[in-house]
């Protein structure tokens, strides 16, 4: 039994006429009897009752027409589905989110959400250091993050600068400064979070003090600057952090926020995806995160 001939079940059974029936499938009316009479035989009991002057359906024939037009829909809609999928419109998508970026892409989101009402986005919060794996693992299928990536097994697309502040306590000398240099600093002791967490930061942190010809005394620290203990850390005059400008609405008010003036001092945030990626739904929401960003 195959889809058509349900098709032409239910064009006789609606029609109880088998020259209009035919006519609605476009095919001839012999071809249309054999293959009722086919179905018939496969089914083991006759469906439709016809003589010279009319075709009534059988008992069986009322209950088979329910059952053919309910499968048929089913198979109209797998069929939707499946074009839809393909397309973007419907499916989940798993998105990573480095930390500080949720505010940048809050935008896309929403902006595809409403686009695509059919698609499930579901986000985490992922390390950007930490990407890279979900993503050739399939854990996450997008990610927002800042470099390094890898390029062996990843596709990615800039976004959008991230400039470097100096985090300092409020009551510094400093904290009024419109921008400050390294060497205005470089007695200060350096907090310098885990390179596990974010390794681009923490390599383009070191990266400005060579650039300035300067050797900062470090204390590595498990915490952030914009996490409640990185900011007592800051605020009780520990030393000073050097972090990127995506999270600065995190601060806390003992802490204070001044641009860093030096050359380079910035990364750029990336989308990333995995290379060859075919699946509609990312590739429709990637489509989502170019549109937004061209905004900028």
């Amino acid at each position: 039994m195959e889809l058509r001939h349900l098709r032409y079940f239910v064009a006789v059974a609606e029609t109880l006429n088998f020259s209009k029936a035919a006519a609605r499938l476009h095919i001839a009316q012999p071809p249309l009897s054999r293959q009722i009479k086919q179905l018939e035989d496969e089914l083991g009991t006759a469906l439709l009752m016809r003589d010279r002057r009319r075709v009534v359906l059988t008992a069986a024939g009322q209950i088979f027409l329910q059952e053919a037009r309910g499968i048929l829909n089913q198979a109209a809609h797998a069929m939707e589905s499946v074009q839809r999928a393909a397309k973007g419109e419907l499916g989940k998508l798993r998105v990573g989110i480095g930390s500080g970026l949720g505010q940048a892409v809050n935008r896309v989101l929403f902006e595809h959400v409403k686009s695509h009402p059919g698609v499930e986005v579901e986000c985490q919060d992922i390390l950007s250091s930490l990407q890279n794996v979900a993503l050739v693992e399939r854990e996450i299928d997008v990610g927002f993050m800042r470099p390094p990536i890898d390029a062996e097994n990843l596709a990615s697309q800039k976004l959008f600068e991230e400039p470097f502040y100096v985090y300092l306590p409020k009551g510094h000398p400093l904290a009024r400064q419109r921008r400050v240099r390294l060497e205005q600093v470089k007695q200060e002791v350096l907090l310098l979070y885990d390179r596990n967490v974010s390794r681009g930061v923490y390599d383009k942190t070191l990266e400005l003090y060579r650039e300035a010809g300067l050797t900062p005394r470090i204390i590595r620290t498990q915490t952030a600057p914009y996490d409640e203990a990185g900011a007592v850390l800051v605020a009780s005059r520990k030393g000073i952090y050097l972090g990127v400008g995506a999270v600065r609405s995190k601060v806390d008010g003992d802490v204070v926020m001044v641009p860093l003036d030096e050359p380079n001092a910035k990364v750029y945030a990336h989308v990333v995806w995995r290379k060859g990626e075919t699946a509609g739904v990312v590739q429709a929401f990637l489509e989502t995160v170019k549109r937004v960003f061209r905004g900028r």
